[in-house]
């Protein structure tokens, strides 16, 4: 039983760590203010989540797991929460993603 937790925990942290890694590529290779927000929140939240989840398996039932549950539910609501604060104040800005159309330009029918 012992070892089907470390495999399970160890898929979990390995998961995570590439969930996360691809976020920073996203975040540095995305082409817009708002495509770099999504790429990062929506990857590093689920590898966060992994990446605690693989922790919580190795801790077992100790405090360090209730820490652990405190904070990936800190995680799970803060970053999705950020993300939405940051776009919300980048359009009230007046920032524009780079695929919407100008308003000065006549639109196709």
């Amino acid at each position: 039983m012992t070892m089907l937790i470390d495999a399970a925990s160890w898929a979990c942290l390995v998961a995570g760590s590439f969930f996360c890694v691809v976020g920073g590529i996203g975040l540095l290779r995305m082409p817009d203010f708002y495509t770099r927000i999504h790429a990062a929140s929506v990857t590093e939240t689920l590898g966060a989540g992994l990446l605690l989840l693989g922790l919580l398996l190795q801790a077992g039932p100790t405090l360090i797991a209730a820490k652990l549950v405190a904070l990936g539910l800190l995680v799970f609501f803060a970053s999705p929460t950020a993300a939405h604060a940051l776009a919300s104040a980048a359009m009230t800005r007046g920032l524009a993603p780079l695929l919407a159309p100008r308003e000065d330009t006549p639109s196709k029918p």
